[in-house]
This record gives structure tokens, sequence and C-alpha cells, in this order.
């Protein structure tokens, strides 16, 4: 599993487990989250903001929606890509999209919301500047969505 750039992406690379793969020879859907999850955590420390530093700098985050739209399968033994963007900042929350690539092909592809919170647990805050400096320019990957 690895970490990388395209200069204007980020993208995380896996290879799903015997394990994680169905009965109809693709990846169970459950993994994609925790794919989506490790991919996540590699854009946030590309762009200097590891997510163990978030409690210390007084926020965290909830998620609050997430969609995922499948178009084909993540196989065993396919190497698999998944692109990170940020594609909404709003006051106390943020959008991320996401596209898992396989074969130059998308399977999978959607958008996660979180809301930011008070590390303390007193409710929601406005988006930190750190973090926002760190999720960097809008750059939505809706084009590459399955429609």
């Amino acid at each position: 599993m690895t970490a990388q750039s395209d200069g204007v992406v980020p993208s995380y690379s896996f290879t799903p487990r015997f394990y994680e793969i169905d009965g109809q020879g693709v990846m169970f859907n459950m993994w994609y989250l925790g794919y989506l999850d490790e991919a996540i955590d590699a854009f946030f420390i590309e762009r200097g903001l590891p997510y163990k530093e978030w409690r210390g700098l007084g926020f965290d985050v909830h998620v609050v929606h997430v969609d995922l739209d499948f178009s084909a399968g993540v196989r065993n033994h396919d190497r698999a890509v998944v692109l990170i963007s940020t594609s909404r900042l709003g006051g106390k929350s943020f959008t991320l999209d996401f596209a898992f690539r396989r074969d130059g092909e998308i399977a999978c592809a959607g958008g996660i919301v979180y809301a930011t919170v008070a590390a303390d647990g007193s409710g929601t805050i406005a988006l930190p500047d750190r973090l926002v400096e760190a999720l960097g320019e809008v750059n939505p990957l809706r084009a590459a969505r399955p429609s």
C-alpha cells in the first residue's frame, strides 16, 4: 500500500487481500470504506496534517454522509488506486471526492462529508485554518464519477 501524488490529485494504491474478495470474485463492498479511510489518512499525511495531530489542535471530524457508486469490481490481485480530492469547503464541514480505479477504469466513485467538531466533544466548530490549508484547493473529481 503506497501513497503518491500525480501533482494534482493524491492517490493511494493497494492490492486487495484474498479474504476481502467475495463469492462473486470482487472485493466485498465494506472494504471500499476501509481502503477509503486508509487513502484519506495518506491524503492528510501527504499534506502535512496527520490525523494524530488533530486532537492536539483542538478538533476532530465526524462522518455525516458517504455515497458510493459502483461501476465495476476490484478483483483479487488487481492493483487498485484511490484518488482523493477536496470537492467542497463549508463553514463547519467539507467533502472529499474519491475514485477507485483498476486497469485504468473507475470501479467505484463517490463522496464523503465530514463535520468538524471540537476535540472536547462540545459540538461542531468552524473549519480550523490549519485543516483548510491541508485540504487545499477545491478540485472535484465529479467528472470521474460514473453516470
